[in-house]
């Protein structure tokens, strides 16, 4: 037996578990919001360093210094605004450069940068020039850097701001960029301010560490009272009552008698919902034992029941014809049927018989309600209307003596919806009489149709009804199928029926196959509709196929 955990432990693992995730999870909430706080004061302050750097400039000059390529007035002017703007604030670089083709080495070129009086010593002691008007950029800027500048700079409105960080080789910057238009709107360049983010990252760097350490300090602190008090007020009480619960168990396991199950009174008194748990467990003991005694009797009876019906169900089912094919040496038709009950026994039934040689009669029908008085009011049915089909008798005048008969012993108040026909082999005359029942499907030129018969009313329903038997021709190569109600009012997971469009569907999709293909295929439409849904109702089908006329 696989061993328990216990409960005190699984407690302390749970809120050991939960109060650390609540503690990351704060953790990376502030941290979070900490640092889209800090990105917001960063892009404000290189939104105001580059406002300041575009504004009241005659840009319209500086058009012209790019397009000539010459450090004139306009230039000099620029960069010492640039350099000012570099002196007086905390920023890495400001610049200002034309964007080209983002797939080229050289993807930017420079139109002036700002740099302080110690950077311009810096340049001269190494021998070298600041950055110059037409400088190419070579490897500094990456491809996707580039091609994000170039997609802002063409596509950007006016007064409209490009935010992003980047890891480049002088370490991890937040840039902003504006676009620099002339009077006319023309874009001359991208203005951009860069400032290093190392505060931003030692303060990242030491708030988790604060969140989290004071997270677990204050959660042990939490867990370890909580654990007291659960012990005192929950493990323990349980514990008396697992105990009690376990020493009924045993006591049950394969007990026939079950008076002498006793469960012993935890004495739990903790004034909540465990002093009535317990209270209602010692109840529910006593009443298990009464209820024990009852199912003991309750199960012998059902078992003999369980039997009846089994014998029932064996009974019903070689009432129907269950020998396929019937009448094997009769080359002018094929028939066959199926009846699936909805209970171990039903009210639906088929028969076929030879009224005379030439003379083929079929029966479907359907008996109201479920179960065994269906059943047994089958039996009746069936067995009358068999009788009075005899040579020469009309379908109506049977179906008449069939329902007197039945009203005469129908104390329960069922009724029966059937169908019968009888098939002159030698003319193809189908005649047949439809008390209440589904009108049958005739295929007939490779097709199944509906052929719509006027239903009479039910047997078994009124005395003295009287019943008018009609006709219609059947062709070799003709087959007639019919059902009962179980097959429309079939019913999926959503309370759908399968209903008369999909049962005149299923006909033709299996119309090529023979008379037991045809149900059975059918069947298997109903069956993928239902799916998993319980079967509500008998479900019966008959199949007759005309192949060739008799010799008279």
């Amino acid at each position: 037996m696989e061993k328990k955990k216990k409960l005190g432990v699984s407690v302390s693992i749970s809120i050991v578990f939960f109060t650390t995730v609540l503690a990351v999870c704060l953790g990376i909430i502030g941290y979070s919001t900490y640092y889209n706080r800090m990105i917001k004061e960063y892009q404000k302050y290189e939104c105001s360093i580059l406002n300041l750097a575009v504004a009241d400039f005659d840009w319209d000059a500086i058009e012209v210094t790019v397009k000539n390529q010459v450090e004139d007035e306009s230039f000099l002017k620029l960069r010492e605004r640039l350099d000012y703007i570099k002196r007086n604030t905390q920023i890495a670089w400001i610049y200002m450069f034309e964007p080209l083709n983002a797939n080229e080495t050289d993807n930017q070129r420079y139109i002036c940068t700002g740099n302080t009086q110690k950077e311009y010593e810096d340049y001269a002691a190494r021998g070298e020039k600041p950055v110059w008007l037409g400088k190419m950029n070579g490897t500094e800027t990456p491809s996707d850097v580039a091609q994000k500048y170039l997609d802002y700079y063409q596509n950007s409105e006016p007064g409209e701001f490009l935010f992003f960080p980047n890891k480049t080789e002088w370490g991890y910057i937040y840039t902003t960029a504006t676009v620099v238009r002339s009077s006319k709107g023309n874009p001359i360049g991208l203005m951009c301010v860069d400032i290093y983010m190392e505060e931003i990252e030692r303060a990242l760097r030491v708030f988790p560490i604060i969140v989290f350490g004071a997270s677990i300090f204050l959660s042990a602190i939490f867990i370890i009272l909580l654990a007291l008090w659960l012990n005192n007020r929950v493990i323990r009480p349980l514990s008396k009552l697992k105990l009690s619960a376990e020493e009924f168990v045993k006591s049950s396991h394969g007990n026939s008698q079950p008076e002498t199950l006793v469960f012993t009174n935890p004495e739990i008194h903790t004034g909540d919902e465990i002093e009535v748990l317990s209270d209602s467990l010692v109840t529910m003991a006593g009443d298990l034992k009464n209820y024990m005694k009852n199912l003991m009797l309750e199960t012998a009876e059902k078992e003999r029941i369980g039997t009846e019906l089994s014998v029932a169900t064996n009974i019903q089912a070689s009432m129907l014809p269950i020998i396929f094919p019937p009448f094997p040496n009769r080359e002018e038709f094929d028939i066959y049927a199926s009846m699936t009950p909805a209970k171990e026994v039903g009210g639906d039934f088929f028969d076929f018989f030879m009224v005379d040689e030439r003379h083929l009669a079929i029966v479907v029908a359907d008996v109201s309600g479920k179960g065994v008085p269906a059943a047994l009011f089958m039996v009746i049915g069936k067995t009358l209307i068999k009788d009075h089909t005899v040579p020469g008798k009309d379908l109506g005048e049977i179906f008449t003596d069939v329902n007197k008969m039945l009203c005469e012993a129908n104390g329960a108040e069922l009724f029966i919806t059937a169908f019968e026909g009888i098939l002159d082999l030698v003319t193809g005359e189908f005649r047949y009489v439809n008390a209440g029942h589904e009108s049958p499907y005739i295929l007939h030129n490779g097709k199944y149709e509906m052929h719509k018969i006027k239903a009479a009313f039910v047997l078994a329903g009124m005395d003295g009804m009287k019943y008018k038997s009609g006709s219609l021709m059947l062709e070799p190569g003709d087959k007639l199928f019919q059902y009962t109600d179980g097959v429309t009012e079939a019913t999926d997971k959503d309370n759908q029926l399968f209903g008369d469009a999909r049962v005149d569907a299923a006909l033709n999709k299996h119309a090529d196959k023979d008379v037991k293909g045809v149900i059975t295929g059918v069947k298997e439409e109903i069956d993928k509709f239902v799916g998993e849904a319980p079967q509500f109702d008998d479900i019966t089908m008959l199949c007759l196929a005309f192949k060739k006329k008799m010799k008279s």
